[in-house]
């Protein structure tokens, strides 16, 4: 399985999605956003935390066995090469907008949607932070 993302605060929102996505199958190989395709996704005051630490913390989560960061905005060139059975990807998308899932679903895989904690995000915890300065 693959699943990707910015992770740039980890939180609890994080942790669930990723437990929930290693429930899916035998390994789950995590796709982080380099801080150049963060900084492009999500505008230039992120990341906040620098791609190696994400990498870092990411890797340490025991439903996590391997991680790559990729350049581009999208994993599509990453799902190409590792070709995972399973894309998983949390809630707030749909399959069918994903540019990944014609790439995964040439080879035969396919993608898998999970819920997601509402009220749970990065950008909720930044401007929880912005509000207590």
């Amino acid at each position: 399985m693959f699943t990707n993302g910015c992770f740039d605060i980890l939180h609890a929102g994080h942790i669930r999605y990723l437990e929930d996505a290693r429930a899916l199958g035998d390994m789950l190989v995590l796709g982080v956003n380099s801080d150049s395709s963060t900084r492009r996704l999500k505008g230039p005051s992120r990341p906040i935390v620098p791609e190696d630490e994400r990498a870092e913390a990411v890797a340490a989560l025991r439903s996590v066995d391997y991680v790559t960061v990729f350049e581009e905005d999208t994993p599509v060139e990453t799902i190409r090469i590792l070709k995972p059975d399973i894309h998983v990807k949390g809630g707030d998308y749909r399959a069918g907008d994903l540019p990944e899932t014609p790439v995964v679903e040439s080879y035969g895989g396919k993608v898998v949607i999970v819920p997601f904690s509402r009220g749970l995000s990065t950008t909720s915890i930044i401007e929880r932070i912005r509000g207590a300065v």
